[in-house]
């Protein structure tokens, strides 16, 4: 099956503009896109992208495939066309080819304090019931890959919205019945320009895991107004 990769290039120790790269080769019909990378890699070891689990789980390998945030190691070669255009996320700074600098994601991260917060030192494991447990499906499963975060315009033009993945991460800790940080964390998030996300939902068409992080930022908002956790 042959397919031609026309793949963005960047090196900033010679160029000073990204670029266009072409490579065709001979795929087989149960590669991934990160399995026909791994070949032009072969052949050109400059090509630089990130990669480390291959199942879907690490997040690292996410970029933009014909216009789409996807991961690399899930996307099949066969539902693609001929032609197959891979240029890094948008939205953030680009570190060389395929690699971009996640930092502001990962400092916004820090922001909303991921980690259980507890009054005090357990004596025992904290116990939750199944409803309890349940309460968190759809939000706990994000792979911070930054795939939804990066088809966030407004996370490309304002510095202080801290993006959706980010938010999906607060209501992950807000909706868990062993955190008691619930007051801190509706401070944090009255300075986080939450109202400023346009309900546009690319971060939903995005997500390679089918989660939603619009629904996420719906409820943090409905908190935020009327109080309660659920």
């Amino acid at each position: 099956m042959q397919k031609k990769f026309i793949i963005q290039r960047f090196c900033p120790e010679k160029d000073k503009i990204p670029y266009w790269q072409i490579y065709e080769i001979d795929c087989q019909e149960d590669w991934t896109v990160l399995d026909a990378l791994e070949a032009i890699r072969a052949f050109d070891p400059t090509l630089t992208y990130r990669r480390v689990c291959r199942h879907g789980v690490c997040g690292s390998c996410a970029m933009n495939i014909n216009g789409f945030n996807s991961l690399a190691c899930e996307t099949r070669i066969a539902s693609l066309p001929k032609n197959i255009k891979i240029r890094p996320l948008p939205g953030f700074p680009i570190i060389r080819d395929l690699v971009v600098d996640l930092e502001r994601l990962y400092q916004n991260y820090t922001v909303i304090k991921p980690y259980l917060i507890a009054s005090s030192p357990p004596e025992k494991e904290y116990i939750q019931s199944l409803e309890e447990r349940h309460l968190l499906d759809g939000f706990y499963e994000c792979l911070l890959c930054g795939a939804c975060t990066s088809a966030c315009p407004t996370f490309w033009v304002n510095q202080n919205f801290l993006g959706p993945g980010i938010f999906l991460q607060a209501c992950r800790f807000i909706l868990d019945s062993r955190d008691k940080g619930f007051n801190l964390r509706k401070e944090i998030l009255r300075k986080s320009d939450i109202w400023r996300c346009h309900g546009i939902l690319n971060c939903v068409e995005a997500c390679p895991k089918g989660l939603n992080p619009f629904q996420a930022i719906m409820h943090l908002r409905k908190i935020l107004l009327f109080g309660g956790k659920r």
